[in-house]
């Protein structure tokens, strides 16, 4: 729990303001709006930041969206510009190229491409989208992370889909924080407390990892989970998914010998 949400906000704020004074003085950030927490929130510091004009909120939705009106919410709600790009055409070409090919079964060696890279497909489209408008604005855009420490920690997130991004307001704060954090910028309770979803699988979050963000903050802030079952998947699949939050592995060589 934060001890200060209001001087933690002020100072993100004064963060993302000095990112933007020494990485694209007139930039605008650019953000995919899901209308969850996680994107709210960042596109609120941003607007406080640098002002709302200079927030670009990009909804994304892979052909039906059961919750897109959370996300015209925000926007609204942030007075931002933005813009709606329906996903599924391209995500229905791109499957049908690579899925149904039948080079890519040889390869893979098995009749079916696993759940997995179907699900982790659109995010990686979305991110694309993302950088195609920031390098087409005028001065150029700075594309918004929108990850959070709770997330992170368990690898919740798409390689190079929504772990991507050029900076991390929310990266070092876990899930209750980040709530706390909405509190203090005054963003519609809907949207804060909105119980978070992937948006690709049909489950919530907590479902699909099987413990809830109460329980995985709790462990990271003691090392303490009651159940040793729990406390055992959250330590696999943070192993597991540390390469997500390292950098990229390089060869590193000298000439002397």
């Amino acid at each position: 729990m934060l001890h200060n949400p209001e001087r933690i906000t002020k100072e993100l704020i004064n963060w993302i303001h000095n990112y933007f004074e020494e990485n694209g003085r007139n930039c605008c950030a650019v953000i995919g709006i899901s209308g969850g927490k996680d994107s709210s929130v960042a596109a609120a510091l941003c607007a406080n930041a640098l002002g709302p004009k200079r927030v670009v909120g990009v909804l994304m939705p892979n052909g039906e969206q059961s919750d897109i009106e959370d996300a015209r919410l925000l926007v609204r709600h942030l007075d931002i510009p933005f813009l709606e790009v329906d996903i599924l055409p391209t995500v229905t070409q791109l499957k049908k190229s690579l899925f149904y090919n039948p080079e890519f079964e040889k390869i893979r060696g098995q009749p079916q491409v696993p759940l997995d890279t179907e699900i982790n497909l659109p995010p990686r489209i979305r991110m694309a989208t993302l950088y195609a408008i920031a390098q087409s604005l005028p001065y150029g855009g700075r594309v918004v992370n929108t990850c959070n420490r709770s997330e992170d920690y368990v690898g919740y997130s798409t390689k190079y889909g929504d772990a991507a991004g050029d900076f991390s307001p929310l990266s070092n704060f876990l899930v209750h924080e980040v709530k706390q954090i909405g509190s203090v910028l005054k963003l519609p309770e809907r949207l804060i407390e909105k119980v978070p979803t992937d948006g690709l699988s049909g489950q919530s979050d907590e479902k699909k990892l099987g413990f809830s963000y109460d329980t995985l903050d709790h462990y990271i802030l003691s090392g303490i989970c009651a159940d040793p079952v729990i406390k055992a998947k959250i330590d696999f699949l943070h192993n597991q998914n540390l390469h997500k939050l390292r950098p990229m592995a390089s060869f590193q060589y000298s000439e002397m010998e």
